[in-house]
């Protein structure tokens, strides 16, 4: 199987499957997608070690997970994928399993691999890698550290929106469950949702968690005791578990207490109880990411991040307390 036969398939130049091939070119998404799943049907591979010779390009990029058993990163993750797929790259990937050790070495492993950049989810926001990203185009995702692009969304107004709702449905006791504290867009989000909430109400407990349905001791007994008619989690998972332990208290979501979430997971809506969540733009900022990437791997004039807007999703896990009306 030869580019020949990908463009003859395609009905396209030979110069034009080249093109969208190598990622060069001015050629139409269009037409480069269209290009891209010809060769994929027809089960072309590239020869990368000839392409790094003649380009200095291998073609393939790197993207580095911290827990691809978060949902959050596994969807973030398709998504980068994806996008880098269309751009003509392949994806090398690694989980880090949240351990500092395994995410210098899956940078090693990167760049003796040849990649032309990384996408890199941080476990912190601390470069444990600062002199791997200081040899190869990095972008983050959902993290920001000084000195490297990011693509965020906007995590304050997201805190910010699901205060203002349940606010808006006569909520005056309200509890946050943060995600883990060194985080900074958790610190975004939360901050955004306390200063609305004491600017109503009263804020009925700050406590943290890690990123997991699993809760910490701290949070069963804030929410155990009952003093919040409604709960803003940092994310759906951890809000998910909210869900769980408040219904095993024998509490009713919606009618005993409410639950917001934080990043709109396509299970949030198969839950038992269709969680109301913050929603974020996560292809977007995937090809976004992506595209970010691309133009410093050719040296075009970089960007200096992004940062989304954020948006509620109003489900079945949120209403007003069971003393308050809204008419």
């Amino acid at each position: 199987m030869t580019l020949k036969d990908v463009a003859r398939a395609a009905d396209v130049s030979l110069a034009s499957a080249s093109y969208a091939i190598n990622g060069t070119g001015s050629l139409g998404d269009a037409v480069r997608a269209h290009v891209l799943r010809t060769a994929e049907s027809l089960g072309y591979r590239r020869n990368l070690s000839a392409r790094a010779v003649r380009t200095g390009k291998t073609g393939a990029i790197g993207l580095v997970v911290p827990d691809f058993t978060n949902p959050f990163f596994t969807h973030l993750a398709q998504s980068v994928m994806r996008a880098a797929r269309l751009a003509g790259y392949c994806v090398f990937v690694t989980d880090t399993e949240e351990s500092e050790s395994l995410e210098r070495e899956g940078f090693k492993r990167m760049i003796d691999r040849g990649v032309d950049g990384i996408v890199w989810f941080p476990i912190r926001d601390v470069n444990t890698v600062e002199a791997q990203t200081r040899m190869v185009p990095t972008v983050l995702i959902d993290r920001s550290i000084s000195g490297l692009e990011s693509i965020q969304a906007d995590y304050a107004r997201g805190g910010e929106l699901a205060a203002e709702h349940l606010i808006g449905l006569g909520h005056s006791r309200i509890g946050v469950v943060a995600g883990p504290r060194d985080i900074l867009s958790q610190k975004l989000r939360i901050g955004g949702a306390v200063a609305a909430i004491k600017s109503a109400g009263t804020l009925a407990f700050c406590v943290n968690n890690a990123f997991s349905m699993d809760l910490e001791p701290s949070v069963t007994k804030a929410i155990a005791a009952g003093k919040a008619t409604a709960v803003f989690a940092g994310t759906d998972l951890i809000a998910l578990g909210v869900i769980r332990y408040a219904q095993s208290l024998g509490l009713r979501v919606p009618e005993d207490v409410s639950v917001v979430g934080f990043g709109d997971m396509p299970w949030g809506q198969m839950a038992s109880v269709p969680l109301t969540t913050i929603e974020m733009p996560i292809d977007d900022m995937a090809q976004e990411a992506v595209d970010a990437l691309m133009r410093r791997i050719d040296q075009r004039e970089p960007s200096h991040g992004k940062v989304f807007a954020t948006g509620l999703i109003r489900r079945g896990s949120t209403a007003a307390p069971r003393m308050v009306k809204i008419v």
